[in-house]
């Protein structure tokens, strides 16, 4: 029971913060158009700044959370998250947007760390689930804030920024009153979190030491390009929205929240079934397919309607093959390197929300506005590959 209600603090606190973080993912791109009259190269680079300031950060949180605990670091992370808000709220320029996504970004590199609390409190049999929680979180949140976002952007987007630097300080205050610490006390090791003198910005000997393991290493390499994927169309989604099929703030706000839905619903309820009928290696693969089809159709669904129906299907595929993909990570990791593991992971996959959106931007704006969900497809079909041809050698996929 105790570590029910611990899994169920980490999801309310995950999701009240990402709350936040979906009031603006539907509007950050038509008020960087509308508003700082920007080219979608640079709306690309916006959203890519806030992924490279958690592919920096994401490692550091992490060992500081093995050394002094989950629970502190959180805590300063949704403080920041609420100040990036309250920048993006009195945003006039390009450069305070910047600015906005760096102090926020900071703040949003908890992410692994969160991670890092589930695998502390749940046992290896029901990891997968509880990872499935982070994607619940995430699902949620991406339906209630684009929504929200779609509704408070009539009155002006700085609204949008106050209420969503408001969600990140309800879920502050949450987690230093009722969020308790995870980490168990542990003998000082050699492990890489015990020495003060390697917390370096980005520990490369760190990373080094994790890729070195083939089985982990295939595993964050599959994450990896799973994350570069998805973010081709981060900020692409909403301008296809805005440019090609004619949608208003709130309908692109309806839109991700179809996705955000769809995706809680698999994540924090089907997963757990699915993976009593279907082999990891199974979900794996049909996960895959999934996302390839669904990406290679975005840009050509017609209607509201058809994008809808194609956006549902992809978040299927990302929706279990994400957390079995987190599972697996966690289960080859040692007890004591969890936190550095899962958030190295993180940091890698936040490069790979920097390289999506800067390729996505420049692919929409350059190349035409089909090039980032088909650049999605080919990538997923690597991922079918890996895990069809090489992943089973390498991973018990029972």
């Amino acid at each position: 029971m105790k570590n029910r209600s611990s899994l169920v603090l980490i999801f309310l606190t995950v999701f009240i913060d990402l709350l936040g973080f979906g009031i603006l993912i539907p509007i950050l791109p038509s008020f960087s158009v509308k508003e700082l009259h920007v080219d979608e190269a640079a709306v690309g680079i916006a959203i890519a700044i806030y992924s490279f300031v958690q592919f920096l950060f994401n490692p550091v949180l992490g060992k500081f959370s093995d050394k002094y605990g989950r629970k502190p670091v959180i805590v300063v992370c949704l403080f920041l998250n609420a100040m990036g808000y309250i920048v993006f709220a009195f945003t006039h320029s390009y450069l305070m947007l910047l600015v906005s996504r760096v102090i926020a970004g900071i703040g949003g590199s908890s992410i692994g760390v969160a991670q890092a609390y589930i695998a502390d409190v749940t046992t290896r049999e029901n990891r997968s689930k509880g990872m499935g929680l982070i994607g619940a979180a995430f699902g949620l949140g991406f339906v209630f804030g684009p929504l929200i976002g779609g509704l408070l952007s009539s009155y002006g987007y700085a609204v949008t920024g106050y209420v969503a630097a408001g969600f990140s300080m309800i879920a502050f205050i949450l987690t230093i009153f009722y969020l308790p610490e995870s980490l168990k006390q542990k003998e000082e090791s050699e492990d890489l979190s015990a020495h003060p003198q390697r917390r370096k910005l980005f520990d490369f000997a760190a990373m080094k030491k994790i890729l070195q393991k083939p089985d982990l290493a295939v595993l964050i390499l599959l994450f990896f390009i799973l994350t570069f994927s998805f973010a081709n169309i981060y900020g692409t989604f909403a301008l296809l929205g805005l440019k090609v099929y004619g949608f208003t703030d709130m309908q692109n706000g309806y839109m991700y929240g179809i996705v955000g839905l769809s995706s809680a619903i698999i994540q924090g309820g089907l997963i757990g079934r699915i993976n009593k009928l279907m082999s990891k290696k199974m979900i794996l693969t049909i996960g895959s397919i999934l996302m390839m089809l669904s990406l290679a159709m975005i840009p050509y669904a017609g209607t509201f309607l058809g994008l809808a129906i194609v956006s549902i299907v992809l978040s299927y595929g990302t929706g279990t093959f994400q957390p079995t993909v987190l599972s697996l990570i966690s289960e080859v990791t040692s007890e004591k390197e969890q936190g550095i593991t899962l958030g190295m992971n993180q940091s890698l996959s936040s490069f790979a929300r920097v390289l999506g959106p800067l390729w996505g931007g420049f692919a929409f704006e350059y190349l035409g506005y089909p090039f980032p969900f088909l650049t999605g497809a080919l990538f997923t079909f690597v991922i079918f590959l890996l895990t069809v041809f090489y992943l089973p050698k390498k991973i018990k996929l029972d």
